[in-house]
């Protein structure tokens, strides 16, 4: 596994990472992890997310189990209504 040592990091810069860390119940060298992890995804994370979302999309244009669509709001409402 890779080292990496970061230098001449801005006063301000470097609070601002170790509150975040903090609130998060993190290390800083945990918070760098966690935020380069989610800025600069790996090919593989990259592969997931395009699965996800794939998936997602493929749900989306799925019938329901009714076989119909989801009344609308005022439907609902006007249905509530009568009873």
């Amino acid at each position: 596994m890779a080292t990496l040592y970061v230098e001449n990091v801005p006063d301000d810069l470097y609070e601002a990472l170790r509150k975040h860390a903090k609130q998060n119940h993190r290390s800083i060298a945990g918070e760098v992890l966690t935020l380069l992890e989610r800025f600069y995804p790996t090919e593989r994370e990259l592969k997931r997310r395009r699965k996800a979302t794939a998936a997602i999309k493929r749900l989306r244009f799925t019938a329901t189990r009714a076989g119909g669509a989801f009344p609308t709001s005022e439907e609902m409402i006007r249905e509530d209504r009568e009873r």
